[in-house]
């Protein structure tokens, strides 16, 4: 796994963009498309702002969500708020090559299954995603797998609803997708991050971050979340 480190949040945000963009341009040199899931948080959005200004292939992009927590269209707490201010707002993206998780679906295993035929038909069966994009909590937790959480342990659907977490219901891509990606981006910023960071810098599968496959990692952090790792 490469670690790179960078002086504060915003510059680690635009070297991912930077990153992101190269990916891109190499996906659709080789495939014809790039296909990549965001992750939620302060920093993310960051990222996406930048990479709206990158140059990229924009009409060969689709982009999907990580997780999403269930709540009413446009309320701020869904990531796809965000998505769509950061990225939509001030890119040429197109809005439908923006894959939203239904999270206002009364029936959220369907939806979530939905999701998962959806990605198929964008991504391949079972699903390749050119890129996922990562964040980590304190607690050891990525995407909205968290610790003790039955979604730990899906391994025969790739995209899972969960129990309540810090208030709210989550639909997320389980570990199957996740490890059959192309690519993973993990952006990690703040101190609260660095404990957790060393260890899943080491592989650790008892948190949930640990578990992510390492060979197609790439870690960018800050470095107040890089710690020792810095050194």
């Amino acid at each position: 796994m490469k670690i790179e480190v960078f002086s504060d949040d915003e510059s680690t945000a635009r070297a991912a963009a930077k990153f992101i963009a190269g990916e891109a341009r190499a996906a659709v040199a080789a495939r014809g498309q790039f296909v990549m899931a965001v992750s939620g948080g302060r920093t993310p959005w960051i990222m996406l702002r930048a990479l709206a200004k990158e140059e990229v292939p924009w009409e060969h992009i689709h982009v999907a969500q990580v997780d999403e927590r269930v709540a009413p269209a446009g309320h701020p707490d869904r990531n796809l708020t965000h998505l769509r201010e950061n990225l939509l707002e001030h890119s040429p993206i197109r809005p439908d090559q923006i894959h939203a998780m239904r999270v206002e679906s009364p029936d959220l295993e369907g939806a979530a299954k939905l999701y998962a035929a959806a990605l198929a038909d964008i991504a391949g069966s079972p699903p390749t995603l050119d890129l996922v994009h990562l964040g980590l909590g304190p607690d050891g937790h990525t995407a909205s797998l968290v610790p003790g959480d039955p979604v730990l342990n899906v391994t025969d659907g790739d995209v899972a609803v969960t129990g309540v977490y810090q208030g709210r219901r989550r639909m997320t891509l389980t570990y199957p997708i996740i490890n059959r990606a192309r690519r993973i981006l993990w952006l990690v910023t703040g101190n609260e991050k660095a404990g957790m960071l060393l260890r899943l810098s080491h592989g650790d599968p008892s948190i949930p971050a640990g578990r992510i496959r390492q060979d197609k990692a790439v870690i960018f952090a800050d470095r107040a979340a890089a710690g020792d790792l810095a050194a």
